[in-house]
């Protein structure tokens, strides 16, 4: 079974995640089949960067996103507009959307100093 989920990257106190199709049974860091995205929790906001067309690729043919996975495309609205690719709407549209979407939400970042 495949699962969207997070691996992890980046150095020790400064996680960086990136979004990736791989088996369940593979390990949090090892192999995957596919980098959907890149979730960055220590800027402010959270940068979300996703390919939401092979997002959609992979759930149609049966990928669960995991928990975490599932609320990083639910604040980058990527559910709905799945939702709405169900239904029948060209995924192009839908692209477009996320795009736009995207440069809204990318106010100035600022990372956070922990």
């Amino acid at each position: 079974m495949v699962r969207i989920r997070l691996r992890r990257i980046g150095l020790k106190g400064q996680p960086t995640y990136r979004i990736v199709a791989a088996e369940k049974e593979a390990p949090r860091d090892g192999r995957f089949l596919e980098i959907l995205g890149v979730y960055n929790p220590r800027t402010n906001p959270a940068t979300i960067k996703l390919q939401e067309d092979r997002i959609y690729h992979w759930m149609k043919n049966g990928a669960q996103p995991s928990e975490s996975v599932e609320k990083i495309l639910k604040t980058a609205g990527a559910l709905d507009r799945f939702e709405r690719f169900k239904k029948g709407e060209a995924v192009e549209n839908l692209v477009a959307e996320a795009a736009a979407a995207e440069a809204k939400r990318a106010a100035p970042v600022k990372t956070r100093k922990d």
